[in-house]
């Protein structure tokens, strides 16, 4: 595949992008009746930042009722306030009042997420898009989201869904099992919370997980990492696997790119692999922001020393979108350079994505050979038996059946 026909780097979690997809001839017949077009939402609201900003921070008490569904991780504090605990923004609202994300509404001190269920885009993707490289190799993932997130990147490909209110996009009411029918109608052995960020909607997602495991598929988390400890330990005894977008390894990035902070990211990585779960990290390089050799270096080693030399590590290009239209797509030779330094520094599975690149193909840690081949999102070769090299049967960490 050529360079002009890869993604931007969270294009890889863009709805619209990648084939196959969902009709909504489709969707219909699954009872599922978004209006999507491939998985894509249909007449978005066009919230940027600057609305988001301006938007009032009370609603009037009841509104959304029909979605309204209780809200784990929270507090109740005086004066029929509520504190949210489900992230480390910790929001502390008011009658009437959403948190941060916007999905979570305090209603006469009793918290409530309006998105339980509230399917705002759903697809079938490749598992290679997520990206997860070490989890049944090409095979499809059934994937969905709905509005809303507990961050504001500023790269953000998905805006038009992760910073809108819910009722300011089509959705369908999608109980955890009648997505995970949809999944399995679809010949799906995965489900992946994905496109916005899955902690706003953990709820929806623990549920779909639990289901799905009473049926036989196995659901992933494509986050950002920005959750407290006990819902992350909760969704970790359901998950089998789970993706993090690591932005930086320099808190002010976090604070002035995407109004977080860098350690509960940190934290999350280290108690997901802990936990047992699959893990795997994406670093999405962008130009003059975050792709310093000693940044790379830092990246690499802290990888090494807290979660080891085995966890895949995906560099990813960056393409213009939201409030960084101004940069320039990452350097064909900046990614090479990131592939490089984290090689050095001993790290056995280190991708590049979204361009045309060796480091796309996984590559046996002892012999060296392609274990599995890949252009773009296509698998061309695969060489792992029952987790381990065909070649010299070195095995090969990783969900491989």
């Amino acid at each position: 595949m050529s360079e002009i026909d890869r993604e931007h780097p969270s294009a890889r979690e863009t709805p619209a992008a990648g084939r196959p997809g969902l009709s909504r001839r489709d969707l219909l017949k699954l009872g599922i009746g978004l209006a999507l077009g491939g998985g894509a939402v249909a007449g978005l609201s066009r919230l940027g930042s600057s609305e988001r900003a301006a938007a009032p921070a009370l609603k009037p008490a009841g509104s959304d009722s029909k979605w309204r569904h209780p809200a784990s991780h929270y507090r109740k504090r005086s004066k029929k306030f509520v504190q949210c605990t489900l992230c480390p923004k910790q929001c502390y609202v008011g009658p009437g009042g959403r948190g941060y994300c916007e999905v979570r509404e305090n209603q006469d001190g009793e918290y409530y997420t309006l998105v339980y269920g509230r399917a705002a885009s759903v697809n079938v993707d490749p598992i290679e898009k997520k990206p997860f490289f070490h989890v049944l190799p090409g095979s499809p993932v059934f994937s969905f989201a709905t509005a809303g997130c507990n961050l504001e990147c500023k790269n953000c490909q998905n805006w038009q869904l992760s910073q809108a209110r819910p009722e300011k996009l089509p959705a369908q009411k999608v109980p955890p099992a009648k997505l995970v029918e949809a999944a399995r109608r679809q010949g799906c052995s995965l489900i992946a919370g994905t496109y916005t960020e899955p902690t706003i909607f953990f709820e929806y997602l623990l549920d779909v997980a639990a289901e799905g495991k009473k049926r036989g598929l196995r659901t992933t988390m494509v986050s950002a990492g920005y959750i407290s400890r006990e819902p992350m330990l909760e969704l970790c005894r359901e998950l089998a696997a789970v993706k993090i977008d690591l932005k930086s390894m320099r808190d002010d990035f976090y604070q002035s790119n995407c109004e977080g902070t860098l350690q509960p990211v940190l934290d999350t990585i280290e108690l997901v692999k802990k936990q047992g779960v699959w893990l795997e990290i994406v670093y999405l390089v962008i130009p003059t922001l975050n792709d310093s050799e000693e940044e790379i270096r830092d990246l690499a080693r802290w990888v090494r020393a807290h979660v080891g030399l085995e966890v895949p590590l995906h560099f990813s290009r960056f393409y213009p979108a939201y409030r960084l239209q101004h940069l320039p797509p990452t350097p064909y030779e900046t990614l090479d350079r990131c592939h490089k330094i984290a090689r050095a520094e001993g790290l056995h599975y280190v991708y590049v994505g979204n361009v045309a690149h060796p480091a796309e193909s996984t590559y046996c840690a002892k012999c060296g050979k392609v274990v599995i081949g890949r252009q773009g999102y296509r698998v061309s070769e695969n060489h792992i038996r029952s987790g381990r090299c065909e070649f010299c049967q070195h095995p090969i960490p990783g969900i491989w059946s």
